[in-house]
């Protein structure tokens, strides 16, 4: 017999191995068949769901991690559902490695499981394969009790980009839970409609400096963020520097002249982070109001932001010759 890490050839000896008395030769035994590369391993894994042996269950959850498919989608499936957490935790982890879209077929019926741990593993795991069919089951999860699995499902609803899905998405941003508005508005990224624009605009205002953050953020995506200009412009004097940061870079992705004097302002600011963002928004303004503040730390102790207040100056420089002045 062959050595427990070495290849199986042909599989032959792989069920002689996983009936051994002993759980640690079954888990061994395991190991070498998530490590054989070999699409036939599966059926033999599958076979293992329902061993006795808490760590030989988590070590085929983890063992079915290495192959994609709907077999290995199914057995993975029986574990995520395992009444040991690190059982069902290991099959979460390998399911959301799936890429197959036929996956979906054993994965979606568990969307509505009664534990809100399954619910989300499953949400979790059906985000990757894009199918258009899991979109229903997503927004039907928006108005699950627990907020785990919200977020899972705008997860999913972001990684679909379907327009249709943006009044759901808009409605999630004023969740009770921050962590489901956060979400919310990083899935409206995909959008470039004015609409969703103007819902992340709104978050702006949100209570929760992370949902703030990441509204600053997204709206440097959308080709219609400059609705949000002059509330960017406000959430450069956020109590988070974060958020300030995220409201400079979207800023100068857009080229707000009158943004100019609010950036200047931070460019003193404690966080080398943040003067090297504020140096790095006002080159891509370029507009010679800037020069003051740019000169303020050409000679920062930070070398980021040094060299972030040179290459502006060389960008205003530039924008003055190709202007004539």
């Amino acid at each position: 017999m062959s050595g427990p890490f070495e290849s199986y050839d042909d599989l032959e000896d792989a069920d002689e191995r996983l009936g051994a008395a002993d759980p640690g030769e079954r888990r061994v035994a395991i190991i070498a068949l998530g490590h054989s590369g070999d699409p036939g391993a599966v059926g033999h894994l599958s076979g293992m769901v329902a061993d006795p042996d808490t760590g030989v269950r988590q070590q085929v959850a983890m063992a079915l991690g290495e192959f994609d498919g709907p077999q290995s989608a199914a057995a993975l499936a029986k574990l995520l559902v395992d009444p040991e957490p690190a059982v069902a935790s290991a099959a979460a982890d390998s399911m959301a490695e799936l890429k197959d879209p036929a996956c979906a077929d054993a994965i979606l019926p568990l969307v509505k499981h009664a534990h809100a741990f399954v619910r989300m593993g499953a949400l979790r795991a059906v985000k990757e394969l894009r199918r258009k069919d899991t979109l229903k089951p997503a927004l039907e999860a928006l108005r699950d009790g627990d907020a785990a699995v919200r977020v899972q499902a705008i997860g999913v609803i972001g990684f679909l980009k379907l327009e249709e899905s943006i009044p759901a998405l808009t409605a999630s941003t004023s969740d009770p839970d921050a962590h489901v508005r956060r979400a919310a508005v990083s899935a409206l990224a995909f959008s470039q409609m004015k609409p969703a624009a103007e819902s992340i605009t709104r978050t702006l205002a949100d209570d929760d400096w992370m949902v703030r953050e990441m509204a600053a953020e997204t709206l440097g995506m959308n080709v219609n963020g400059l609705v949000a200009a002059d509330q960017l412009i406000a959430a450069l004097t956020d109590d988070f520097w974060q958020v300030r940061l995220k409201a400079i870079r979207s800023l100068g992705k857009m080229k707000v002249d009158r943004a100019v004097l609010p950036i200047g302002n931070c460019i003193r600011h404690e966080q080398a982070n943040l003067r090297k963002e504020a140096a790095a928004a006002l080159g891509e303004i370029a507009d010679p109001a800037a020069e003051p503040f740019l000169l303020l730390v050409a000679n920062d102790p930070d070398p980021e932001v040094r060299k972030n207040s040179r290459w502006a100056l060389q960008q205003i420089a530039a924008r003055k010759a190709n202007s004539g002045s």
